[in-house]
C-alpha cells in the first residue's frame, strides 16, 4: 500500500437525533485509533453528539476526545486549510467556502460521499463510483455501507469480537453494568429487552402482549424514547432514570440514562432481544450477534419499507422457513407495513423462534465480520488515490 494521507476532515449534520452523529463519531475514533490518522470531525449539533459521547462538551468551540478533533459546523464557516481526505456524511454537503479551497490546493483532497447503508442490490453497481463537481475541478466518490464484498462494509472495530465474547464469559462485568443502570440482574426465567425505537403506534400493543404474556418481561428503554407512547400506555407512570420500574402484569419497565457508545455495546450483549433503530444501533445489533428487530427511519412514500424488505431478504438467508417467516412478519408489523396483522400475533411468533434465530444471530455476525471493514476500506481507497 501507498503512504497513507494522514490529515481527514468528517462533515456531518444531524438529521436523526443521533444516529448520523453516532455513524460519523464511530468512524472518526477507528480512523484515530486503529489507524492513527489525525481528524477532525465538524459537526452542526456537538449536543446530540454529547448524549453518546459523555468526553465531549457540547457548547465548547474546540475540543479533542479520543483522539479526534471536534470543531462545530455553523455560519459563517471558519476558514480552514482543507485536509487530504475529505469525507462528507450522508450526503450532507461540505461549505461552500471549504470546497473552493479543495479547489485551490494544487493536489485536491481525495474526497469520499460516505452513503446510509442500505441492502438492496443496486448498491453494490454504485459502490465507489466518482461524480465530477458541476463547476470546479473535483471529483466525489460514493461510499456506500453494505452487506457484501462488493459494497464498503461496516464499521467493526478490530477488538470488537474480542470484547463481546470476554463481556458475556463475565458475570461480574454484567452486574456492573447493570448496576451502573439501576437495573437488577436478569432472573433465569426472563426475557431481557432493549427497546430503541421511534415514535411508534405498534408500541402500546406490543407493551401490551408483554404484560399479558406467559414470561416475564424485563425491557430496558433510553430515557426520551418513545416518550409520548410510553406515557400515554403508563398513564403519566413512566419511570425516571435509575428509579423504581413501572411493573404492570409480567412485564417490568426500566428507564435507564443514554450511554456511550461503548456501553450501550455491553447492554446489547447483554440483552436477550435487541430492538433498535436508524443505523448505527442497527449494526451494532448485529454484531451482537442476538436476536434484534429493526425499526427503520420512516420515509415519505414508504419509501423505508423498500429498504427493510430489501435487508430481510439477506438476513433470513440460512434461517428455516419458519423462523425466517416470524421475522419478515414481526419485522413488517413493527415498522407499520399495512399488509402485516396484529403486533401481539406477530411477537408471539417472534419470541417463539427465539433459539433458532440466536443461533442465526451468531452465524450473520461472524458471515458479516468476513467482509472487510469500512474504514479501512476507506484507508485503502485514499491511499491507492494518493
Amino acid at each position: 500500500m501507498t503512504a497513507i494521507p494522514r490529515r481527514w476532515d468528517i462533515f456531518c449534520k444531524v438529521v436523526d437525533n443521533f444516529g448520523d452523529a453516532g455513524v460519523a463519531w464511530r468512524l472518526a475514533r477507528m480512523l484515530a485509533a486503529e489507524h492513527g490518522l489525525d481528524v477532525t470531525l465538524w459537526l452542526d449539533q456537538p449536543a446530540a453528539l454529547a448524549r453518546i459521547a459523555p468526553d465531549v462538551v457540547a457548547d465548547r468551540p474546540l475540543q479533542r476526545a479520543h483522539g479526534v478533533v471536534i470543531r462545530p459546523w455553523a455560519d459563517p464557516f471558519p476558514a480552514a486549510s482543507p485536509a487530504e481526505v475529505v469525507i462528507e456524511a450522508f450526503g450532507c454537503g461540505v461549505p461552500d467556502a471549504y470546497v473552493a479551497a479543495m479547489a485551490a490546493c494544487p493536489s485536491p483532497p481525495t474526497w469520499f460521499v460516505l452513503e446510509y447503508l442500505s441492502g438492496e442490490s443496486w448498491v453494490e453497481g454504485t459502490h465507489g463510483l466518482a461524480s465530477p463537481h458541476p463547476r470546479l475541478p473535483l471529483a466525489r466518490r460514493f461510499w456506500f455501507p453494505g452487506f457484501t464484498a462488493t459494497t464498503g462494509g461496516l464499521l467493526r472495530e478490530r477488538s470488537l469480537f474480542g470484547a463481546r465474547d470476554a463481556f458475556r464469559a463475565d458475570a461480574a462485568a454484567q452486574a456492573g453494568l447493570w448496576a451502573s443502570l439501576g437495573v437488577p440482574v436478569p432472573a433465569a426465567d426472563e426475557t431481557r429487552i432493549s427497546l430503541f425505537c421511534y415514535p411508534n403506534r405498534m408500541l402500546p400493543a406490543l407493551l401490551d402482549a408483554w404484560t399479558d404474556g406467559d414470561r416475564p418481561v424485563v425491557c430496558v428503554v433510553p430515557e426520551g424514547v418513545a416518550a409520548g407512547a410510553l406515557d400515554l400506555w403508563a398513564g403519566g407512570a413512566v419511570p425516571h432514570p435509575g428509579g423504581a420500574a413501572l411493573a404492570r402484569g409480567r412485564l417490568r419497565l426500566h428507564v435507564v440514562p443514554f450511554v456511550a457508545q461503548d456501553d450501550y455495546d455491553r447492554l446489547l450483549w447483554a440483552c436477550d432481544i435487541n430492538f433498535v433503530r436508524g443505523e448505527d444501533s442497527f449494526v451494532r445489533a448485529q454484531w451482537a450477534a442476538r436476536p434484534f428487530v429493526w425499526h427503520i427511519y420512516p420515509q415519505a412514500g414508504n419509501a423505508h419499507l423498500t429498504k427493510l424488505r430489501a435487508f430481510l431478504d439477506r438476513y433470513v438467508v440460512g434461517l428455516d422457513p419458519a423462523s425466517g417467516r416470524a421475522v419478515r412478519q414481526f419485522w413488517r408489523t413493527w415498522n407499520g407495513d399495512a399488509d402485516t396483522g396484529a403486533v401481539g400475533a406477530a411477537w408471539l411468533e417472534f419470541a417463539a423462534h427465539r433459539p433458532h434465530l440466536a443461533l442465526h444471530g451468531s452465524a450473520w455476525a461472524m458471515r458479516l465480520g468476513a467482509l472487510p471493514d469500512l474504514a479501512d476500506g476507506l484507508v485503502r481507497a485514499a491511499a491507492a488515490s494518493v
